[in-house]
């Protein structure tokens, strides 16, 4: 019998807003609200779930523009699921859809919580300082 040794499945697709609030949370990322989540999600250009028997254990997507900016957005892993590689299978599925239907020269950003940095750089991102910093605002 041929046993499948990696059992996660990334797929295209967004989770809906409650899988969604909850893979962040549990993540350890700040939580945000239904509305704007349910108003957020489908303006995503580009988004993946990690499944496991067909239950969402991670997610990522990229927002922008379409055209001269994106961003890299919301990739996280359930922590019992962590250290399996899976984070490198989401930045791998995301950075090959940017590489097939991005514009060459588009502006592609992130930010990296903690340790995260480490795992970006696998991909091609570089520190942005000191010529720019990335800031934020809540509204």
């Amino acid at each position: 019998m041929n046993v499948d040794s990696n059992p996660y499945e990334v797929r295209p697709g967004v989770p809906d807003v409650a899988t969604f609030r909850h893979l962040r949370t549990a993540s350890g990322m700040s939580d945000r609200p239904a509305e704007a989540v349910a108003a957020g999600l489908p303006n995503t250009w580009f988004g993946v779930t990690v499944r496991l028997d067909g239950e969402p254990v991670g997610m990522g997507r990229i927002i922008g523009d379409g055209g001269s900016v994106f961003q890299i957005a919301d990739v996280c892993v359930l922590p019992a699921h962590q250290g399996r590689g899976l984070g490198a299978r989401i930045m791998a599925r995301l950075t090959a859809e940017l590489e097939d239907r991005a514009p060459k020269g588009a502006y592609v950003s992130l930010i990296a919580d903690g340790d995260a940095h480490h795992l970006y750089t696998r991909y091609g991102f570089v520190e942005t300082a000191p010529y720019s910093v990335g800031m934020h605002r809540l509204v």
